[in-house]
């Protein structure tokens, strides 16, 4: 399967949902009107793009039919193909320019933030550099050991220490493991639960600090690792996240399991933070690196289209 078919079929749901029930309402009017532009605005909420998301989609859509007098109701789809990747675009790439870069990665339990490290490490050694995984969530059973498989699978080396130990000092033994070993990227997992309690934000603060002490000139990129399926939800959770970590990427995982795709253009508009991987299915190579015109094209694809 090509990557535009796997990314393609892994937007199923969400396309389903939300662009099928676009493309279907778009045909039923003769001309553009207000009332168009009110009703797909409530088919966008309702694939969870979010309210004021599909407001400002909306506002955009108006303006360009107005300045290329498009008069047809059916060229408005082509037409939010192109607004949406134009919203998307722009810093998806991975900023690990550095010897060694920092991936710190984070979120609550359950998002698939432990296989999202070990499916990051598996491309980066693919692409051959050389990877260290820092396991610092402490605190959650078998999350250790999880990244142990993780490690061996993918050929990255692990630093660990024993379940409950401090996190940050995890984080400091793989920095410098990484320095000593002269690795490319160090990926550090970390505590997911309790999400917004102070203690896991103070945490994460904590750990900040460490990298930024030990690596100061490294690139760093902090990811997210949301669930689609949670929805708006998910864009509740990196405010908070935001907050605490200065988040520079999301990952969004479980797309193709979801209609909920739409929460991708909520979490860029609200938050202003790039999608850098979203995640459409099992395999190692179903974590893909987000490509904003490939999402859009995707997500408005018809169903001849490969």
């Amino acid at each position: 399967m090509g990557l535009f078919s796997k990314i393609k079929e892994g937007l199923k749901k969400t396309r389903d949902k939300m662009s099928s029930s676009v493309e279907s309402m778009l045909r039923s009017f003769t001309s553009i009107d207000e009332e168009l532009f009110e009703e797909l605005e409530e088919l966008l909420v309702m694939g969870d793009v979010g309210v004021p998301t599909a407001e400002h989609i909306c506002d955009t859509l108006r303006k360009k039919v107005k300045e290329k007098g498009v008069t047809d109701p059916e060229d408005i789809y082509g037409m939010l193909r192109e607004t949406v990747a134009e919203m998307l675009r722009g810093g998806e790439k991975l900023q690990i320019s550095t010897k060694p870069s920092v991936i710190l990665v984070i979120g609550v339990n359950g998002v698939g933030k432990t296989t999202t490290i070990g499916k990051i490490a598996s491309r980066l050694k693919g692409e051959g550099k050389k990877v260290v995984l820092g396991a610092a969530d402490t605190f959650r059973a078998a999350a250790v050991e999880q990244l142990e498989v993780w490690a061996q699978r993918s050929g990255a080396e692990l630093v660990k220490q024993p379940e409950g130990s401090d996190p940050a000092s995890v984080v400091y033994d793989a920095v410098a493991a990484a320095k000593a070993r002269g690795a490319d990227v160090v990926i550090c997992d970390t505590a997911g639960r309790l999400h917004n309690k102070k203690n896991l934000m103070d945490e994460l603060s904590k750990i900040g600090r460490v990298i930024d002490r030990e690596l100061p000139d490294a690139d760093k990129e902090v990811l997210l690792v949301l669930d689609a399926t949670t929805g708006q939800n998910a864009v509740n959770q990196a405010r908070e996240f935001q907050n605490a970590a200065g988040i520079t990427g999301i990952v969004l995982t479980k797309l193709d399991g979801t209609a909920r795709g739409g929460v991708v253009l909520a979490i860029r508009e609200n938050l202003g933070i790039p999608v850098k991987f979203i995640g459409v299915g099992e395999k190692v190579d179903d974590l893909q690196p987000f490509d904003a015109d490939e999402f859009a094209e995707a997500l408005f694809a018809r169903e001849n289209q490969e």
